[in-house]
C-alpha cells in the first residue's frame, strides 16, 4: 500500500484554520465595532432563518414582550432561552412590566443589579414542556413547578383560568425549544 504525504507550509495551515473558524466579537465575548466590552451569547448568536423559532427569538419577535426580551439581555441569559429544551418560559406582557411600582424595571437593568434580575427572570422558567392541559394536570395532583431559580411556583386552576405564581396565563405558544405561556404579571420572589 502506497502511502500518499501532502505537505502543507504550517503558516497556510495556521490561515485557513483561522479563516475557516472566523468569530464575531459579540459571540466570543470580544470587543465591538465600538469598543464596549459585550458578553457572550452562545448559541444566542447563531442565525438561522430555516429552523422554527426557538423560545428567545418568539420573544424578540412579539411587540407585547419588548420590555422582557430587554430584561433578559440585560441579565445577559440569551443561552437559557434558545438550549435545546423542552423549556417553559412564563413570559410577562409589556404591560405586566408597567404595573410594577415607578422606577422598577429600570432600576432592575441597570448593571448592578443583574444578578437580581437574572433571578428573578429564571423564576419564570421551567424545565419541562408545560402546556395548558400540562399545567391544569400538575394542579389536580397538586404539584407545584420547579423553576429555574431553584424556587416552586403553585399552580391554580380556577374554571377556565390557569394561574402559575398568581400570574394568569392569557396565551399559550409552542416554539421549537419549549412553550412560553404569555402572563399577566411579573412573578416576583417570596
Amino acid at each position: 500500500m502506497k502511502k500518499i504525504v501532502i505537505k502543507i507550509p504550517i503558516i497556510a495551515l495556521v490561515l485557513m484554520i483561522l479563516c475557516a473558524c472566523g468569530s464575531s466579537p459579540q459571540a466570543s465575548g470580544g470587543e465591538s465595532a465600538e469598543g464596549a466590552k459585550t458578553h457572550p451569547l452562545g448559541q444566542a448568536s447563531v442565525s438561522d432563518d430555516v429552523s422554527d423559532k426557538n423560545i428567545l427569538q418568539v420573544a424578540i419577535g412579539s411587540e407585547a414582550h419588548s420590555t422582557l426580551v430587554a430584561a433578559v439581555q440585560a441579565a445577559q441569559i440569551e443561552h437559557v432561552l434558545v438550549n435545546a429544551g423542552p423549556l417553559t418560559v412564563f413570559a410577562p406582557v409589556n404591560d405586566a412590566f408597567a404595573a410594577l411600582p415607578e422606577g422598577t424595571v429600570e432600576n432592575l437593568l441597570l448593571p448592578e443589579n443583574k444578578e437580581t434580575l437574572s433571578t428573578i427572570l429564571k423564576g419564570h422558567a421551567a424545565p419541562g414542556s408545560f402546556n395548558l392541559e400540562g399545567l391544569k394536570k400538575e394542579a389536580r395532583k397538586g404539584r407545584k413547578i420547579f423553576m429555574a431559580n431553584e424556587t416552586y411556583l403553585e399552580v391554580v386552576v380556577d374554571g377556565d383560568d390557569v394561574t402559575v405564581g398568581g400570574a394568569k396565563v392569557i396565551g399559550t405558544v409552542q416554539t421549537s425549544n419549549g412553550i412560553i405561556n404569555v402572563v399577566d404579571k411579573v412573578i416576583l420572589p417570596n
